[in-house]
């Protein structure tokens, strides 16, 4: 017999959440295959209404126990997210559904940084640091939305002198389900030889600083922040989608390259690595607004 690969491609919010049943039905008769979220995310969709912006399906797609979900940034990490799944659907005959959310927006796609398939595939991979040894500060980034990291890590360094490793998380759902096995496997062997998480394996156990941005909720990256070794600060799109430009949008919901700065410097100031004044300073600079509405009780 010959294989089909099915992929089922929808459209942003009218997709996972719509039809999460046959979803849940499909992981129930062990079926397989690509389910693509377009032009997916709460920002990356200008001009369109509030019914149309998907900041929450990373946040169902928790709940499907087969599912393997991903937000990759670049073209590459496509690539490698569905050669790996072609294997295991197709050659290792794996009982799991793959989901993957794409943009329509049109940016640079580099090439593919040596020995990150793996990192790819597990979650998360370092992408690069912008000094020439490992920071304590750490961006996370994911989907479109690492490209407003990577623009904050050249602000961090050019204008504040900080360096920073920028991470691209493919995966959150894929962090998750490794740190819950880790944790679920060292509690019920007390006597072995304790494994490490993923994300252990990563950042290691030193105190840092971690900012992560998504074009997702808060809750997303929160769902993993306590196997990050010292703070974890989320960064997301609760709230509505609004109908506007994706700059004016990410700074409406707090993630565009400007509140990445502001975070990490604020988080710095809290631990004495800048001072009050710098802090203040930055304010204006970074255009931010102190006294806007919370965009997630908008």
């Amino acid at each position: 017999h010959l294989n089909t690969i099915p992929f089922f491609i929808f459209y942003s919010m009218f997709g996972f959440q719509r039809v999460g049943d046959l979803i849940w039905a499909a992981g129930d008769i062990r079926a397989r295959g690509f389910m693509v979220g377009g032009t997916s995310g709460r920002t990356t969709l200008l001009g369109e209404g509030l019914q149309h912006q998907d900041g929450h399906s990373h946040i169902l797609a928790l709940s499907v126990p087969c599912l393997r979900a991903y937000d990759p940034a670049f073209a590459y990490e496509v690539a490698v997210i569905i050669r790996d799944g072609i294997k295991r659907m197709f050659k290792d005959n794996e009982d799991v559904i793959y989901y993957i959310t794409v943009m329509n927006e049109k940016y640079e796609m580099p090439a593919m940084p040596d020995n990150v398939e793996e990192g790819i595939i597990k979650g998360m991979y370092m992408y690069k640091s912008t000094g020439e040894k490992r920071s304590k500060v750490n961006l996370l980034g994911s989907g479109t939305i690492l490209n407003e990291v990577i623009k904050a890590a050249g602000i961090l360094k050019n204008e504040y002198k900080v360096d920073s490793n920028i991470w691209s998380v493919t995966g959150y759902k894929q962090l998750y389900d490794d740190a819950r096995d880790t944790e679920r496997y060292n509690r019920l062997h007390p006597g072995a030889e304790k494994k490490r998480s993923y994300i252990k394996e990563c950042v290691g156990e030193e105190d840092q600083l971690f900012i992560a941005a998504s074009d997702y909720l808060k809750a997303l990256p929160l769902t993993v922040s306590k196997w990050f070794p010292g703070k974890f600060i989320a960064l997301g799109t609760d709230g509505y989608g609004q109908s506007d430009s994706r700059s004016a949008l990410r700074d409406h919901f707090e993630v565009s390259a400007s509140h990445i700065v502001f975070a990490t410097l604020t988080a710095l100031a809290e631990r004495g690595d800048i001072s009050a004044d710098q802090l203040n300073n930055s304010i204006p600079s970074l255009n931010i607004d102190a006294e806007k509405v919370n965009p997630a009780r908008i």
